[in-house]
């Protein structure tokens, strides 16, 4: 069905009431995003910060009076909306609709991911076919091109790996496409589980999938590939040596230049670490656990 689309910044406003406040005037939903590319990498425990600048997108069903919105908004919130303007949006399949802008991708010399639709090109690809969902984890963002990027380049046949914060299940899933035995998936979020099942099955590679939460102790493995951020990778540094076997791997990425020496100095005692790549601010490590 089409909508009609409110949009302004926020200004000074208090987003619960602003939000409240669209919802008693016939919103149908209220989207809060960064307005100034101010992304919140690392939260504390317990925080849920917004930008400095917040942007909001209220949806409306098609037809709504413009100006009768306008105005409970305001007598709701005790004064005037910040600049404002209105969109209106076509019908459309909307849980489709972010699938325009997914192309397909390579990583390395043979790895490529496709969403659903579109045909393979490439003869000699290592396809993964990739419908996210609510989780994150496409290929599109810097950390996780670059752990696609060495597992592409990477020797994985009949190797165990463990894909630690998997979101969207991709390194998992690529993984086994390229050659490993097993894959173990672990995350924290039960909709970043839903969604890897959901990929894993598509990509006929579920028998060779286990999916786990993050507290659960995972087995042994040859590989761990985790791509979340500085602090938690710092964290699961001793977690990570009991996990892989004497000369196992591991591929640590999400994070920034401004960080990596914190994680190297984390990983040096049971690993011989370096620099795999880096891309925009972002940094990938590769470490392999000492023997001894």
């Amino acid at each position: 069905m089409p909508f009609l689309q409110l949009n302004f910044e926020t200004g000074g406003c208090d987003p619960e009431l602003l939000e409240s406040a669209c919802f008693e005037a016939g919103a149908l939903s209220v989207t809060l995003s960064d307005a100034a590319d101010a992304p919140i990498y690392e939260p504390g425990p317990g925080e849920t910060p917004l930008w400095p600048r917040v942007k909001a997108g209220v949806l409306f069903t098609a037809g709504t009076d413009r100006a009768r919105v306008i105005d409970a908004i305001e007598k709701s919130l005790g004064s005037a909306l910040p600049s404002h303007t209105f969109l209106e949006l076509p019908d459309q399949v909307w849980e489709r609709a972010w699938m325009v802008d997914f192309k397909p991708m390579r990583f390395g010399k043979r790895l490529w991911i496709y969403p659903h639709g579109h045909e393979v090109e490439a003869a000699d690809a290592t396809v993964v076919r990739l419908d996210p969902g609510l989780a994150f984890g496409t290929g599109t963002h810097a950390t996780t091109a670059m752990c696609l990027q060495w597992l592409d380049a990477a020797e994985l046949t009949d190797k165990e790996v463990i894909d630690y914060g998997c979101g969207s299940g991709v390194l998992a899933i690529a993984a086994l496409k390229l050659g490993a035995r097993r894959a173990l998936a672990v995350d924290h979020d039960a909709q970043a589980l839903l969604a890897t099942r959901d990929n894993a099955v598509q990509n006929g590679v579920e028998a060779q999938l286990e999916i786990v939460l993050a507290q659960e102790e995972p087995r042994p493995a040859d590989v761990i590939v985790a791509n979340i951020l500085a602090l938690p990778l710092i964290e699961l540094a001793p977690r990570f040596r009991e996990c892989l076997r004497p000369g196992g791997e591991v591929v640590l990425s999400g994070i920034m230049k401004e960080q990596a020496q914190q994680v190297l100095d984390a990983y040096r005692t049971d690993f011989e670490m370096r620099t795999f790549a880096t891309q925009d601010n972002w940094v990938c490590l590769h470490g392999t656990r000492r023997k001894t």
